[in-house]
């Protein structure tokens, strides 16, 4: 397991930290297809290229900026590794975003990018890559800002409860657009049962339309899209935080389980009274100490952040 924390600084207000591995499980993987960004306050960024750390410094990164991501490559695409790895070099090459607009506008065209680039090279046959993107933007002393898509989960941890901040994009969220789901058929097929189908990807484009057949653009849930009970939980959109509170990027393979409600009911405890480093070290104990019940072998990556009790967003 990598456990990236003390080479990195977020200045006094935030404390960040991550964690990735291959897995557990009765089959472990042997290749990580998950990846990670974190870039600190300074422009130091920290990924996974070919599955291990990899360091840089961002030129002309604001100062007390920040960005955090987690990526899930599809491996049973083919590539899957390689899509997430790709992303996350454009992600370097996206300046720092002030707004939710102009940090979407420039993750639609590096999907689209990459998206032909792989097209370019890949045999006429080949499974489109993907790859899942959750994307947190942090300029200096504002608000977060969100960018969603696929899987992968946003979990706040606070007053000892898992809360999920992101709504995956899988066909029983589909269905629910649709109104063919309402919310306690939903919650029960998508927080308490895990399945490995998914209906948007970055780089791989979206299976929402009512046609379900693929296309090529990403799709950004909103209120307008989303039935009801998920209309708050906009796919890209300023993220109110909670001082002292846990945020948590993870991929699936935590949930990867018989009973997942289960598993991230453990979390509150876990994280209680640590730093993001600790938080992240208790995650991974646990996980790969006592596996869940049931579980399905992959890839775990998870991104801790913390803000301190101090912070306060102006105008929030």
């Amino acid at each position: 397991m990598h456990l990236i924390k003390d080479e990195l600084d977020f200045g006094p207000w935030l404390d960040a930290a991550a964690g990735t591995s291959v897995g557990a499980g009765p089959l472990a993987r042997r290749e990580n297809q998950d990846n990670f960004l974190l870039i600190d306050a300074s422009g130091h960024a920290v990924c996974l290229s070919r599955q291990a750390p990899f360091h840089c410094q961002v030129p002309g990164w604001p100062r007390g900026h920040v960005r955090a991501a987690v990526l899930d490559g599809m491996g049973g695409h083919g590539l899957g590794r390689e899509a997430a790895e790709a992303a996350v070099q454009g992600l370097l090459a996206i300046p720092a975003c002030l707004d939710t607009a102009s940090l979407a506008a420039r993750l639609d065209a590096l999907h689209t990018r990459l998206q032909d680039s792989f097209a370019e090279a890949a045999p006429a046959q080949a499974r489109p890559p993907g790859t899942t993107l959750t994307l947190l933007e942090v300029p200096a002393g504002e608000a977060p800002l969100l960018y969603h898509v696929g899987d992968s989960r946003l979990y706040e941890i606070a007053d000892g409860t898992a809360s999920i901040l992101t709504v995956d994009h899988v066909p029983a969220t589909v269905y629910a657009m649709r109104g063919a789901l309402d919310e306690t058929r939903w919650r029960a097929a998508v927080h308490g049962e895990h399945h490995p189908q998914i209906s948007q990807a970055f780089i791989l484009g979206n299976a929402i339309s009512d046609s379900l057949q693929l296309d090529k653009p990403l799709r950004g849930l909103d209120a307008a899209t989303l039935p009801p009970f998920l209309a708050h939980l906009g796919d890209r959109r300023v993220l109110r935080v909670r001082p002292g509170a846990h945020y948590l990027l993870a991929s699936d393979g935590f949930w990867a389980c018989e009973d997942p409600l289960a598993l991230t009911a453990r979390w509150p405890a876990l994280c209680a009274g640590k730093t993001a480093a600790q938080a992240v070290s208790a995650l991974f104990d646990d996980f790969l100490s006592h596996p869940p019940k049931g579980l399905h072998s992959d890839n775990i990556t998870v991104l801790a952040l913390r803000f301190d009790a101090a912070f306060t967003v102006p105008g929030g």
